[in-house]
């Protein structure tokens, strides 16, 4: 039985595993590594200490899907509206642009779900907090070090983590370097805050874009967009940072950055209530700027044994191109299988 490893348990990662396990011809043994704490990469949703059902989605708010992206992968959306992971977003999102076609969608249960959906379908060895620090060939086979633990072998491996991350790997030629070199993303961080069952946090919207602020983009109230409303659940609040802001204090102590976060908060809702828990997530690699060039979907670094990467690096940063990225790749491991 052929050994597979994904490295990434985001949303390209574990749409893979779920491909790998419905689309194999003959019987695989897969298994998903992540150097986090939990599945989701940048769709990650965080859940209060004091409340694991007060949660907040600290990567991306809502899933918004293009009339020609509803045609090519309408058996995705169905799947996922069919099992309640998304349904319609109708909170109001202050400043948001609506094209003509588009429709947009929110996951009742955190953006998570939508991994923790295709991992359990997948059926796959999950670990997480396993930094994968080397891949070498060793007869024929693929040998995977980690930070904890020992190296395992490996038929087939899948690498879904940013192109930085692949980079420090060292398993590429110097073309495929060069491309993944030219992958380029914005930074920013996320403040999750919990408040206490039956805190009030009165304005007519669920979410709003920020125009006017040097470190404030988006502010969302996480229950509210999601519909859900509830007197033993606390509000849930979430706040992204401009592009710049993330740049400038990229690499600042959380506490300093959260402390300026919560300054310019109190300038746009004054008066907020004290949180019961916080979470301040730093995202260095959050949305692509420029993806690898003359790459469809996926990067194929080795063929014998197979080694290939994809991701929104090769795409582009949403739902849809992390879809696009998890097919390219089953396409290419096809002859693998």
């Amino acid at each position: 039985m052929a050994r597979v490893l994904i490295v990434g348990a985001g949303l390209t990662g574990s749409l893979c595993a779920a491909l790998l396990r419905r689309e194999a011809s003959s019987p695989l043994r897969l298994t998903v590594w992540d150097k986090a704490e939990d599945s989701g990469g940048r769709m990650t949703t965080a859940s209060s200490p004091h409340n694991p059902q007060s949660t907040v989605d600290l990567g991306a708010q809502y899933i918004t899907c293009t009339p020609h992206y509803a045609k090519i992968h309408q058996s995705f959306y169905d799947e996922l509206l069919a099992g309640g992971i998304l349904k319609p977003l109708t909170s109001p999102i202050d400043g948001m642009v609506i094209k003509e076609g588009d429709c947009n969608f929110v996951a009742p249960h955190g953006v998570s779900s939508i991994s923790k959906h295709y991992l359990k379908q997948s059926g796959a060895d999950i670990c997480f907090r396993q930094r994968v620090t080397q891949i070498n060939l060793r007869n024929n086979k693929w040998e995977v070090s980690r930070e904890t633990g020992s190296s395992e072998q490996f038929d087939i491996i899948v690498l879904t983590m940013p192109a930085p991350q692949i980079l420090q790997l060292q398993v590429i030629s110097e073309c495929q370097r060069q491309q993944l070199e030219s992958v380029s993303y914005s930074s920013r961080y996320a403040l999750g805050l919990f408040y206490e069952a039956g805190t009030k946090i009165d304005v007519p919207w669920a979410g709003r874009y920020i125009t006017s602020n040097p470190c404030i983009r988006f502010i969302s109230i996480d229950n509210k967009k999601r519909n859900i409303e509830s007197s033993e659940i606390g509000p849930s609040l979430v706040i992204h940072t401009t592009v710049p802001f993330g740049v400038t204090y990229l690499e600042h102590s959380i506490e300093d950055v959260q402390e300026l976060i919560f300054q310019q908060l109190e300038n746009i809702l004054p008066g907020l209530p004290q949180p019961v828990a916080t979470k301040c997530q730093k995202w260095r690699h959050s949305q692509v700027t420029n993806a690898a060039a003359n790459c469809l979907g996926q990067m194929t670094l080795h063929l014998q044994p197979f080694l290939v990467c994809g991701g929104d690096g090769f795409t582009q940063s949403n739902f849809d191109g992390c879809i696009t990225s998890a097919l390219c790749v089953l396409e290419a491991l096809k002859n693998h299988i």
